[in-house]
C-alpha cells in the first residue's frame, strides 16, 4: 500500500499515512487532531541509467532524421 506524506497547516507537523491509492486526495487528521492537512508532494529515486541511441551511418542527421527540416 503506497505511503503519502501530509503537512498540518494549524501546527506544521509534517506526517505519513498508508491508504490506497483511490484515498490518496481524502481529508487526512493531523496526528494532534487538527483537519487543516495538506497532501505533499513526494519525490521517487528511481535507479538506472539512460543512454541516447547510436546515431546511424548515412541516416542525414538533422531534428528528424534528415531533410524536412531547413
Amino acid at each position: 500500500m503506497p505511503r503519502y506524506e501530509y503537512r498540518c497547516r494549524t501546527c506544521g507537523d509534517t506526517f505519513e499515512l498508508s491508504r490506497p491509492m483511490a484515498e490518496s486526495a481524502a481529508p487526512a487528521d493531523c496526528p494532534a487532531g487538527h483537519d487543516d492537512t495538506v497532501k505533499l508532494l513526494s519525490t521517487v529515486a528511481v535507479g538506472g541509467t539512460v543512454s541516447a541511441p547510436a546515431p546511424q551511418a548515412g541516416g542525414g542527421g538533422g531534428c528528424c532524421g534528415g531533410g524536412c527540416c531547413g
